[in-house]
């Protein structure tokens, strides 16, 4: 018999957060007086986030056990039948997200200390990231679409606070109205999603929804002869696109990148990004009714796949390069969606949150290093002087390339596996960008890795970038939307008009608050992926949570190829990914350690498409022209026409000038001599009786 976990103990899990949160936000800013200093802050919100990290630890030991929950918490309301509820639905899936959020969350927790030390905002960013993780567990934590609906606007709402921390300055304020904008037009499509399972399964609980899924898989769209099952999962999946930056809705992410380095690894890595992912994942026994959402999903997932990770091949800024890179493997999971290979995505979605947070915090180590200069370009040699930054960096970098043995071998090559299995429409050009995408990051991974940690120094120096890269033809070194978007604004500034070491100052390695995380993460990043891969994917872990159709064989196949993680890292050797990897890696190394003449020659002999990808394949630049503009076309002409000549002109003004029209005209009976009004009185009474005459007659 399943034993039933205790509410009461799940229900601390989002709580404490949030405590933490309410104690520095409310407790230890400027706006409530400074009651707490930074001590009080920083304890209340890590201890916070360490209790929910241990509940869930917990938790995800008893589900593994056999223990499960799905009920209701607080019973909000009821309106005609339908529930809104708070609830709470733990299984393998939710206690694995649990865990993976907390963890990362309380890493950043910890960085964040030396991180953000000088910072006049210290204890509202920690408010900040303790209430995000608080609305990404209520997210993961739910059993129906109104409280995953909340969640997934809370941290949509914090994210933007979150972006926008710095907000004296244009660019953060920029890029966090952009993240909110793009990612509204995601939930638009989203909760349009959720009004059509409402409307026709009567239900906003997932297992209610799911029971009639076979039913609703039969019903069309009324007025089309479209399938309501297919365009109530795109319109979900839409939602997935603007929060896991799919495209065309991915333009926020990289933006993002003006807010501090830490809320790049919690947002970026294990929470925000993957909270469609996970949605996806959660709504399996619906997506698996319908091929042709599947094949939407895989033809979006390999287009951000493989062309977000060109993008990161020219970026000079080393947290731009990560969010590509970012961009590039949540393509990676979307595709496992599409090939109907859920707990596949999942397990890449778990990999990915270690060793990317691990590559978003170790920049930020580099970046303190280097006195707040992003620039990959000012670098150099840093191996010497930060080393274990450097064997934390390598750790994380040989993991997203995929280097067998380590976590991100595990989980990528088996969604490249997956998709040469799947014979969903698009597999064709889904198994090209897995497998070219492989090449391509190696490329502008080890591109980073080697300019900044090897090579000779560049810096303090004149910040001339004429050494070695492709962009010593090209003046953009940093994205157009601003420069050195973690530099600590109150930070004195050099003589050469930004951040960075002066000529004589060094390097130095990180404290220990900083450089602790940066450990603590790179032990999953090398060993979680052979542990976890046997349960994750072939094993009960995800049974009866995750569903697949008779239909979609991918899974069934890899079974029967898998045999160990031992062998599958042996295998790989002979494979095709691996040898692109290994051929990226080596490519990347002669273009910028032996001949830094080639890509020189490459931007000489293909400016063009250089060109292109600087100005991001131009769709900044179309949604600035098209939709923004076209809002502000409307918008002036709902002004002008609407406001100006209707409201204003006609009704307000208008109706003012026939009174006063009217007015003129009455006045000018309005003499004032007693013998206007008597002659007035004798038409009248002239009028009266020659108008009833003809009834006296009568």
């Amino acid at each position: 018999m399943a034993v039933t976990l205790n509410p009461d103990l799940l229900l601390a899990v989002p709580l404490a957060p949030l405590a933490g949160s309410a104690v520095a936000g409310l407790l230890g800013t400027k706006f409530f007086g400074n009651v707490v200093g930074r001590k009080t802050s920083t304890a209340a919100t890590i201890l916070g986030v360490l209790v929910a990290f241990i509940i869930s630890a917990m938790t995800l030991n008893d589900v593994i056990n056999g223990a499960s929950f799905n009920g209701t918490i607080y019973n909000w309301m009821t309106v005609a039948g339908m529930k809104m509820e708070v609830g709470f639905q733990i299984d393998s899936l939710s206690a694995m997200m649990m865990c993976v959020v907390t963890f990362v969350s309380l890493m950043v927790h910890i960085y964040t200390i030396g991180y953000m030390a000088e910072d006049e905002g210290y204890n509202r960013f920690f408010s900040y990231i303790s209430l995000f993780t608080f609305s990404m567990l209520m997210l993961v934590m739910s059993n129906n679409f109104l409280q995953l609906f909340f969640g997934w606007e809370a941290v949509g709402l914090v994210s933007y606070l979150l972006i926008g921390f710095w907000y004296t300055r244009p660019t953060a304020i920029f890029a966090n109205m952009k993240a909110f904008l793009v990612n509204r037009v995601g939930d638009f499509g989203f909760i349009l999603g959720i009004g059509l399972l409402l409307a026709y399964a009567g239900s906003m609980n997932y297992q209610e929804v799911f029971a009639k899924r076979e039913a609703l898989a039969l019903l069309h769209l009324p007025g089309t002869d479209w399938m309501l099952l297919t365009v109530a999962c795109i319109c979900l999946f839409i939602g997935a696109m603007g929060k896991s930056a799919q495209f065309p809705l991915h333009v926020w992410l990289p933006d993002s990148m003006e807010g501090p380095t830490p809320i790049s690894a919690l947002i970026h890595a294990a929470t925000m990004v993957t909270a469609g992912i996970f949605m996806v994942s959660r709504m399996s026994p619906l997506f698996e009714l319908s091929d042709t959402a599947l094949s939407f999903i895989l033809v979006i997932g390999s287009i951000t796949a493989l062309f977000m990770g060109f993008l990161g091949i020219i970026q000079n800024d080393i947290k731009r390069v990560v969010a590509y890179s970012t961009l590039s493997q949540l393509g990676y999971m979307t595709v496992a969606l599409g090939s109907s290979a859920y707990s596949v995505a999942v397990f890449h979605l778990m990999t990915h949150a270690f060793f990317k947070a691990l590559l978003f915090l170790g920049a930020g180590s580099v970046i303190i290093g280097m006195h707040h200069d992003q620039d990959i370009r000012n670098m150099g040699g840093l191996r010497k002087y930060m080393p274990i930054t450097w064997i934390t960096s390598l750790l994380g970098s040989l993991a997203l390339i995929g280097t067998p043995f380590f976590s991100g071998f595990y989980s990528k090559d088996s969604i490249i596996e997956a998709v040469a299995e799947t014979h969903i429409a698009g597999a064709g050009f889904a198994q090209f960008a897995v497998l070219a995408g492989v090449f391509v990051t190696a490329f502008y991974s080890f591109r980073m890795y080697f300019l900044v940690f090897h090579g000779k120094e560049r810096f303090g120096q004149a910040h001339a970038h004429g050494h070695d890269d492709h962009h010593a033809h090209d003046a953009h070194a940093h994205d157009d939307h601003g420069h050195d978007s973690d530099a600590h604004h109150e930070e004195e500034e050099d003589d050469h008009g930004h951040h960075g070491l002066a000529p004589g100052q060094k390097p130095h390695e990180s404290p220990f608050v900083v450089w602790f995380p940066l450990v603590a993460l790179a032990i999953p990043s090398v060993i979680i992926g052979a542990l976890a891969i046997g349960p994750m994917l072939f094993g009960d872990f995800f049974k009866g949570v995750i569903f697949i159709g008779e239909n979609h064989k991918a899974m069934e196949m890899l079974a029967e190829e898998y045999h160990g993680p031992v062998a599958m890292a042996i295998h790989s050797l002979t494979s095709l990914p691996l040898w692109l990897a290994i051929a990226g890696v080596a490519f990347s190394y002669y273009c910028y350690m032996v001949n830094p003449r080639v890509p020189a020659w490459f931007y000489e002999k293909f400016k063009a498409i250089h060109t292109l990808l600087d100005n991001k394949y131009y769709m900044d630049k179309f949604n600035e022209t098209v939709f923004a503009g076209g809002a502000r076309l409307l918008g002036n002409g709902l002004w002008t026409v609407g406001d100006r000549t209707l409201i204003d002109g006609l009704l307000v003004n208008g109706s003012a000038k026939v009174v006063g029209w009217f007015s003129t005209l009455t006045r000018l009976a309005q003499t004032g001599y007693i013998y206007h009004y008597a002659f007035v009185m004798i038409l009248g009474i002239l009028g009266f009786l020659v108008y009833f005459l003809p009834f006296w007659h009568a």
